[in-house]
């Protein structure tokens, strides 16, 4: 397994319950794991305990592969440019007081090529939009040669084209690379396009971990949000999708009582 998480639990402070507790699940290489949840309800919060940036209450995160964090917002300090930013992956594979060799620029390169951000290499960081940002810091991830990626809200700032785009890298990249991805979203669809598993944090020390198709139902994510919710089916020739929308009727009818 790439991944193990045993009895998992934290709380944050005097809080007087754990956002979750004694949440465990394993996850192979080259399975993707998409966290869903209402705002708050913790999916951050683990995805730090994954990373190592937060200590949990209780239980133990094993990582059985070097480890690739993408937060959800980034801000340089100095006015890097994206190839900068890009090859800070790859610190790990460089000497202390040595420079990055040809092979360090040519992973840096690779990574951003399959981002798409050619065209933006020797821009500063700190000029592109969010989305652009956001796509930097997947190549930066890609070129560390992590085996395992951990991304809090990968497509929070990117547009529809680009969320495709980056959707689809993800998936390839699991599926022909073998890469982990854990993933945060608030977007059940983008679970459903690429996700093998999922756990829902319902908060409150509330969880449900499963396949896509145990936990991602019209039910349980109808409980999840605390509102109605469809599943519709798509078809188109051979190709088969499922998109995931709120039944708004349900806003209706409580406006107008």
């Amino acid at each position: 397994m790439m991944i193990e998480v045993q009895s998992l639990g934290f709380r944050h402070g005097s809080a007087s319950h754990d956002l979750f507790e004694n949440l465990s699940f394993t996850l192979a290489r080259g399975q993707t794991l998409a966290l869903l949840g209402r705002n708050g309800r913790g999916k951050t919060t683990l995805l730090k305990c994954m990373a190592g940036l937060l200590t949990p209450s209780a239980g133990t995160v094993r990582c059985a592969g070097a480890v690739g964090y993408v937060p959800q917002q980034f801000a340089a300090p100095f006015d890097y440019t994206v190839c900068d930013v890009v090859l800070m992956g790859r610190a790990r594979h460089i000497g202390m007081f040595s420079s990055p060799s040809t092979e360090d620029r040519r992973h840096a390169e690779d990574a951003i090529g399959m981002v798409g951000l050619h065209h933006l290499a020797d821009r500063a960081i700190g000029s592109l939009s969010g989305g652009e940002r956001q796509l930097a810091l997947i190549a930066r991830a890609l070129a560390s040669e992590a085996e395992i990626v951990l991304l809090d809200e990968p497509a929070s700032a990117l547009d529809f084209r680009n969320q495709a785009l980056m959707l689809a890298l993800l998936h390839r990249l699991s599926r022909e690379r073998g890469l982990t991805i854990v993933m945060t979203t608030h977007e059940p669809t983008h679970a459903l396009e690429i996700a093998d598993r999922a756990v829902l944090l319902h908060g409150g020390g509330r969880h449900e971990e499963g396949s896509m198709a145990e936990v991602c139902t019209e039910a349980g994510l109808t409980t999840l949000y605390g509102i109605p919710m469809r599943c519709l089916d798509r078809r188109h020739g051979d190709d088969a999708a499922a998109h995931v929308v709120a039944d708004f009727g349900y806003f209706k009818q409580d406006r107008h009582g």
